[in-house]
């Protein structure tokens, strides 16, 4: 085997930025993982060079709330595309962190900077739209800003 060919080093291309309005926090109470939540996801818009539409009303972002304060993500949601209504299924899983004062702000709707907390996610896509098979073979990363009313995410392609 020959150990000294390159692996390539993955790249990043701007695909979009996800403007999600989101509904009131539904506390479930404790588990053994930590807190259960979840925040209903009620619509939003998308744009960016590589995909325009809207958030569709009825997604979900379910949560952990750790011990630690860490907040674990797993956002499952629908976008429809602009041009075409195409519909594609989105899982985005990820972690929310940062210094105890930050996140009790982020809690209370406070405005924060983003650069105070580590907001990121590994976004995948399902679709059978046929403009848009080709997300099913992407591999996304974000980065969130968590704002009172919503959640903004930049969509970065892995390449």
């Amino acid at each position: 085997m020959n150990m000294d060919l390159a692996i390539p080093r993955p790249g990043l291309a701007a695909m979009c930025r996800i403007c999600c309005e989101v509904g009131s926090l539904a506390v479930l109470g404790a588990a053994p993982a930590g807190q259960r939540r979840c925040v209903p996801l009620t619509g939003g818009v998308v744009d960016g060079p590589e995909f325009r539409g809207e958030v569709v009303a009825g997604g979900v972002d379910w949560q952990w709330q750790h011990a630690d304060g860490t907040l674990e993500i797993d956002a499952h949601y629908v976008l429809k595309s602009a041009p075409d209504g195409g519909l594609i299924e989105v899982r985005s899983a990820g972690l929310r962190h940062g210094p105890a004062d930050v996140m009790r702000r982020l809690a209370l709707g406070e405005p924060v900077d983003p650069a105070e907390y580590f907001f990121r996610t590994c976004v995948r896509f399902t679709t059978g739209a046929p403009a848009w098979m080709h997300l099913n073979r992407t591999i996304a990363i974000a980065s969130g800003r968590r704002e009172a009313t919503r959640v903004l995410l930049d969509l970065w392609r892995l390449t």
